[in-house]
């Protein structure tokens, strides 16, 4: 189907339209607005493929057969908060009705062309989405926008019991549409179980997850009944379905669903069944998978037809008016899109990279409690830092899996739930995909979510809540949303083979390369509180995602050399310490160890074996960014350089350590030792693919 084939095919059915009897169950108001927003929508989607055939429009993934939306658009409020489907052009125009100052023509066209004048990301991709009217934008990404509306519609009771101010008032239901493909992904199955699964324990979720069901995954079929079979079935979550191309009872039954939702506060499901004409997007070539009838067959269920069907029986419209008033809003949306000819857009890389820069550097705090009387592990520092972060910021809450009354797998946050109550402290079901998502629609609602991954091989089962989600919120909206939050994760080896790979993962490498994401590794008890800190500010300040990976190892380890030496314990400095800091043990100028984690202590011990290496240690602190300055300033001190790195060899720290010091051009010598490039198996045989002491030794030496 073409855009002028269907163009042609309104036109010749609109004038043909005749007399009947209207259906009067919405007022002729409403059913004016719909239709307008229907219509921008509309010659958007046209306005985009003729931008991109002039080479002036980079995005052509259209609403047209999905405009039935706008009726969600117009009967929620701008104060309900929206995760939309990327078919969303109709609510956008109807939400944009609502709000006066907003100009929803010139921002669909300036995020197609890529412009700065796009309203939220600036010209950094075509997303739905503005600051003023309430939607925050959503990426491509399969459905993983669902996570974060179960917590956002979580958050808002939350704030209530806890008296904190919210950006959205307390009535509000929050709205997250998504496609029928996308409700068979696992997020969106997680999602809506999370959403059943707080209802069964009388929790408040006010949340509207509409399925926008247009028959196709870009090829792919959606059985027959499929979809009603699917989302009808879980407990506790009211579902309707209504027919889009019947445009009365669309609003009618989106009307009833929205105001239940807002009154029992309990999830709702709308099953918006749609069309899709225009194929998946610009590229794709329909008929390749559809036959001409099939695809003419959908013209009969135009939403922008069904509407106009219904103003012209109601006697407000003749059909050449409607015609008339189709052709208006083609020529408005003509107007701007020709005055995009020559936009606005990004012209470098740093203002393309701005909402990822790092501007904080921490600050120095006067810790008002008392400081402990004995020195601390490494896991009693943790958790003594919480409990002064709950303390000082009421927004701030932990959660995860059994960190609530036991406390957590490794006790670190033993006694807390008890002392700040389980609103603020609570354990989630098991999926950390719930538990990432439920720290999103948390940090955007204003809260300060500290959640907690049980295992760092556990976090790949939910990675794309961090990737597709939390990291590129601020990119996306030039930073009018963020996601402040600091995920801790238990992780690293050294477990004496215990657990295998699963309690014992060692690698970084999916964390470090997602832009904007600031990575920490505390090594020792002196410095795990000021990291934990130093992440708590550049969240509260910068609306950073921080991810805070604690070595299990050395959660209760006392002793550094020999046993009952208590060396490892020692009183933590709550200081806040700025990325880009390092640390350094000893003085000895032949060799330049660099390290983090477990690798500080081991490099300490292998330094006593090999006492005829005088050397010093440096602890990075920091995996991303990286403390490039301090690093080379450092290096540059010393004749050698060894990388002692516990990650698997490739796609280690230790490679970008050396490049960072190839790139600032130093002289010296370089090598490194790491683990092998393996899983971590059970018992004794982890030590066969883990660095050990003995090969930091051999390297020194060397």
């Amino acid at each position: 189907m073409t855009a002028e084939a269907l163009d042609d095919h309104f036109l010749t059915a609109t004038r043909a339209l005749r007399t009947r009897a209207p259906d009067r169950r919405i007022h002729d108001a409403l059913m004016l607005e719909v239709f307008d927003a229907q219509l921008q929508s509309r010659h958007l989607d046209f306005a985009a493929r003729e931008m991109q055939r002039r080479g002036e429009g980079f995005y052509t993934i259209g609403s047209a057969g999905h405009e039935s939306n706008a009726a969600l658009g117009m009967l929620t409020r701008v104060t309900d908060p929206a995760l939309l489907h990327y078919r969303s052009g109709g609510f956008y125009a109807a939400r944009a009705s609502l709000k006066d100052g907003t100009t929803p023509i010139r921002d669909v066209l300036a995020g197609c062309a890529a412009s700065t004048l796009d309203p939220i990301s600036a010209g950094r991709h075509k997303v739905f989405g503005n600051p003023a009217l309430n939607i925050l934008p959503q990426t491509s990404t399969i459905a993983s926008h669902l996570p974060r509306s179960v917590g956002l519609a979580l958050a808002l009771a939350r704030m209530q019991k806890l008296a904190l101010d919210a950006p959205w008032p307390a009535d509000s239901v929050v709205v997250c549409s998504f496609g029928d493909a996308s409700a068979n992904h696992s997020t969106a199955t997680g999602a809506a179980n999370a959403a059943a699964y707080c209802t069964y324990r009388g929790l408040p979720v006010p949340l509207l997850l509409v399925c926008e069901d247009n028959g196709l995954g870009i090829s792919v079929r959606s059985p027959e009944g499929w979809l009603e079979q699917s989302l009808s079935r879980y407990p506790g979550i009211e579902y309707r379905a209504v027919d889009g191309a019947d445009a009365v009872s669309t609003l009618v039954t989106t009307g009833e669903l929205v105001e239940q939702v807002r009154a029992t506060r309990s999830p709702a499901i709308l099953h918006l069944k749609t069309v899709r004409f225009l194929g998946h997007a610009g590229s794709d070539v329909e008929s390749a998978y559809r036959s001409r009838d099939e695809i003419t067959a959908d013209y009969a269920r135009d939403p922008l037809l069904a509407t106009a069907a219904e103003l012209v029986a109601r006697d407000l419209f003749t059909p050449i008016e409607i015609v008339e008033r189709y052709e208006s809003v083609r020529a408005e949306v003509a107007e701007v899109a020709d005055a995009l000819r020559y936009p606005p857009r990004l012209a470098s890389a740093a203002q393309v990279m701005r909402p990822l820069h790092i501007h904080g550097r921490g600050h120095a705090v006067d810790d008002p409690h008392p400081r402990p009387r004995e020195p601390l592990t490494l896991a009693q520092a943790v958790n003594r830092t919480l409990g002064h972060i709950l303390e000082e910021f009421p927004q701030a809450c932990v959660f995860g899996e059994d960190v609530g009354a036991k406390g957590g797998v490794y006790g670190v946050t033993r006694g807390i739930q008890e002392h700040f109550g389980a609103v603020r402290v609570f354990d989630t079901l098991l999926d950390e995909q719930t538990i990432l998502g439920t720290a999103l629609g948390f940090a955007v609602a204003g809260m300060l979510p500290i959640p907690e991954i049980q295992y760092l091989a556990y976090l790949h089962n939910a990675e794309d809540q961090l990737r597709g989600e939390a990291a590129t919120l601020k990119f996306f909206s030039n930073s009018c949303f963020g996601n402040p939050m600091v995920v801790r994760i238990a992780g690293l080896p050294y477990q004496r083979g215990f657990g295998g790979h699963f309690h014992n993962d060692n690698s970084v490498a999916a964390l470090r390369d997602i832009p904007g994401l600031v990575l920490a590794v505390p090594s020792d008890p002196a410095t795990a509180g000021g990291l934990l800190r130093a992440c708590i500010s550049l969240a509260r300040t910068e609306d950073r995602v921080c991810v805070f990976v604690e070595p299990i190892a050395l959660y209760h380890q006392r002793d550094l050399y020999d046993e009952d030496d208590g060396l490892w314990q020692q009183f933590p400095d709550p200081a806040p310490i700025a990325p880009g800091t390092v640390r350094t043990y000893g003085e000895g100028g032949d060799v330049l160890v660099v390290t983090f984690g477990n690798g500080v202590r081991m490099s300490l011990r292998a330094l006593r074996s090999a006492s005829r290496v005088a050397a010093t240690v440096l602890d990075l602190q920091w995996l991303a960014p990286l403390p490039l300055t301090a690093l080379a300033e450092h290096a540059m001190r010393f004749p050698r350089v060894l990388v002692v790195d516990e990650t698997r060899r490739s796609g280690s720290v230790a490679e970008s350590v050396i490049a960072a010091l190839v790139d600032a051009n130093y002289p010296g010598r370089i090598a490194r030792v790491t683990s092998r490039d393996s899983f971590v198996p059970l018992g004794p045989a982890a030590a066969h693919v883990l660095l050990s002491e003995d090969e930091i030794v051999d390297a020194l030496l060397d």
